[in-house]
């Protein structure tokens, strides 16, 4: 009998064991299961955040386009406003030369240029046959239209006019059709 019972108990300590052992593993195959549904929960939330932040940097995107694209258009009315008064200025050294008397001008124009390619071409000093003054570099391009084709008015010409009547240049304009961000258009500047 007490052979049978030392039996006994070492099958119910096995029994123990195994019922331990058997927990354990449905435990730890619990667990797992809790692992990967909580990586799966995890990856979705990933996908979630990501498409929150492309929402996000589209919207700011969106916002800022209008900014760059008012950003361009302020630089172009820079460039426009430099190119306007170094032309005229060089139409005025031009005028103050010939009433100086220090270039001769050709009658009926009254001391303005006859074209604007005159101001880059230079024109003879008086009294000097081989010396030539210059009073453009180059003509500038246009930034609004592309081109170095600008609209010119002479002294003869109505000042609204937008047609040149080929006497002089006593003034440039732009021959763009835009208006400015100030509401005027170009080219009434």
């Amino acid at each position: 009998m007490a052979g049978e019972r030392y039996g006994a108990q070492m099958t119910s300590k096995r029994w123990n064991l195994m019922a331990r052992l058997a927990a354990r593993q449905q435990i730890s195959t619990s667990f797992s299961r809790r692992k990967r549904r909580t990586r799966a929960i995890a990856a979705g939330m990933t996908l979630l955040e990501l498409v929150i932040a492309c929402s996000i940097l589209l919207i700011l995107a969106t916002a800022v386009l209008p900014l760059a694209r008012v950003a361009v258009k302020r630089r172009k009315e820079t460039e426009l406003r430099r190119d306007l008064i170094e032309m005229r200025d060089a139409i005025d050294l031009f005028k103050n030369a010939s009433d100086a008397g220090k270039i001769q001008v050709q009658a009926g124009t009254e001391g303005y240029p006859p074209d604007l390619d005159t101001l880059v071409n230079g024109v003879k000093l008086a009294g000097a046959s081989d010396k030539r003054v210059h009073f453009l570099r180059k003509i500038p391009i246009d930034p609004m239209t592309g081109k170095k084709d600008w609209g010119m008015r002479s002294v003869q010409d109505d000042p609204d006019t937008t047609s040149w009547g080929g006497q002089d240049v006593f003034d440039v304009f732009t021959k763009s059709t835009g208006t400015a961000l100030n509401g005027k258009k170009y080219s009434d500047w």
